[in-house]
C-alpha cells in the first residue's frame, strides 16, 4: 500500500518569488543557533549546522513527509520530528543509523531510519511505497565525529588508517589512491578537487615516497607533505587540501550530489523544497548552476530567432543569495565557517 500524501502546504514567504537572508533578518542573527536542543545531551555527534535556516525553508509540520539524506547525528531531524513532521532519515553509516535512532527513538514511527547513500533517494523512498516527498535536505559536511574518529581517517591531527570512507560498504579507500593511482590522476584530483597549486608536485612526490613505503596512516602521509612543503608559520597544514580531495574522491561526494539534484524534481511534490548546505566551491558551484538551469521557463540564445520553452523547468529559486551562518554561529562552531544554504522549491 502506498502512503498518500497532503499537497505541499503553503509556507510563510512561499508566495514571494525569492526568499533572501536580508528579507528574513530573524533567520539570519537570531535563529542561527546551529544546534539542537538535545545537541549537548549526545556527546556522539557534531554541532548541527544552519539548523534554524535550513529548518525554515523545509517546514516542517504534521502531515508533511521529509527527507533528511545526511541522517548524522540527527540534529535536523530531530528539530523537524518535533514540529510533527515524518522524517526518513538516511545515512551510509551505519554507526551513525544507530546512534541517531537512539536519540529519536521518543518520535516512534514518524522517524524512519534508511541505511543508504543520499544519491539513491529516489530508489530508497520507491523501495518503501513512498513516491514523493515535500522536502530534501542534505549537509554535505563531514561529521565531527567522523573527522574527529583515529579510525576514520579523515584527519591529520591524530594517527589513524588512511581510510576516509564515510560508509563501510565502499570498496575505495584513501590508501588505495596513495599507494595505486597514476601520478597524474593524483595531480588531477588534488588540483579539481582540493584547489592545490602544488598539485603536480605533491603527486610525484608520493609517487617517489611509496616506492620505499606504501603510505598506511594520516600522519605518515601528513608529514611526508609537510616535509615537501614546510609551514613556515603558516596556520594551515600543507596536507589540508590534498585530505579533502582524497575524502571527496574516496566517496564520489561530487558524483552523489550529481545524482541527487538529477532526481529530486522525481522525488518532490509540488511545493516541495531542495535545501543544500554545502562547504566548498565545488558543491557549491553545481547546486547553483542546477537551480539556475531548472528555474528558468524559457531558454534564449543568440541564435534562436525567439525563446524557447526550457525542457528542464522544474523548480522556483528561493535563495537569491546563499544563506551563510550567522557571527554568533561561525563564533561558536569555527566548521560552520564555509557553510552555505541554497533552497528551490518544486513547482
Amino acid at each position: 500500500m502506498k502512503l498518500k500524501f497532503l499537497p505541499a502546504m503553503a509556507i510563510a514567504g512561499a508566495g514571494n518569488p525569492m526568499i533572501s537572508c536580508s528579507e528574513n533578518s530573524w533567520l539570519c542573527a537570531e535563529g542561527a543557533n546551529g544546534v539542537s536542543g538535545t545537541d549537548s545531551e549526545v556527546p556522539y555527534y557534531h554541532e548541527t549546522v544552519l539548523l534554524e535556516e535550513s529548518v525554515h525553508f523545509m517546514a516542517p509540520a504534521e502531515g508533511r513527509v521529509l527527507v533528511d539524506g545526511t541522517l548524522g547525528g540527527g540534529g535536523h531531524t530531530e528539530k523537524m520530528l518535533e514540529s510533527g513532521a515524518a522524517v526518513y532519515g538516511i545515512d551510509r553509516d551505519p554507526e551513525a543509523l544507530e546512534h541517531a535512532s537512539k536519540r529519536l527513538a521518543r518520535f516512534g514511527e514518524r522517524f524512519q531510519p534508511v541505511e543508504g547513500n543520499f544519491r539513491d533517494a529516489l530508489k530508497l523512498m520507491n523501495a518503501r511505497g513512498i513516491e514523493k516527498v515535500d522536502g530534501v535536505l542534505v549537509d554535505l559536511g563531514v561529521s565531527s565525529r567522523q573527522f574527529d574518529s583515529d579510525e576514520r581517517g579523515f584527519s591529520f591531527s591524530k594517527e589513524g588508517p588512511l581510510d576516509m570512507r564515510m560508509g563501510p560498504s565502499s570498496p575505495l579507500t584513501a590508501a588505495d589512491i596513495v599507494n595505486s593511482w597514476e601520478e597524474q590522476e593524483l595531480a588531477r584530483i588534488f588540483w579539481e578537487y582540493g584547489d592545490e597549486r602544488a598539485s603536480r608536485k605533491i603527486a610525484r612526490h608520493i609517487c617517489q615516497e611509496r616506492q620505499k613505503q606504501p603510505y598506511v596512516t594520516t600522519t605518515q602521509l601528513a608529514d611526508s607533505i609537510e616535509k615537501l612543503i614546510p609551514r613556515h608559520g603558516k596556520k594551515i597544514h600543507p596536507a589540508t587540501k590534498v585530505f579533502q580531495a582524497l575524502r571527496i574522491e574516496v566517496n564520489d561526494e561530487l558524483g552523489a550530489l550529481r545524482e541527487l539534484l538529477d532526481t529530486s524534481a522525481d522525488l518532490l511534490a509540488s511545493g516541495g523544497r531542495l535545501c543544500v548546505i554545502s562547504f566548498h566551491s565545488l558543491e557549491d558551484r553545481m547546486v547553483k548552476r542546477f537551480i539556475k538551469a531548472t528555474s528558468k521557463e524559457e531558454i534564449d540564445r543568440p541564435e534562436w530567432p525567439e525563446p524557447k520553452p526550457n525542457p528542464d523547468f522544474a523548480f522556483r529559486e528561493l535563495t537569491r543569495k546563499p544563506v551563510k551562518p550567522s557571527d554568533q554561529e561561525v563564533k561558536r562552531n569555527a566548521r560552520s565557517r564555509s557553510a552555505v544554504l541554497r533552497v528551490a522549491e518544486r513547482i
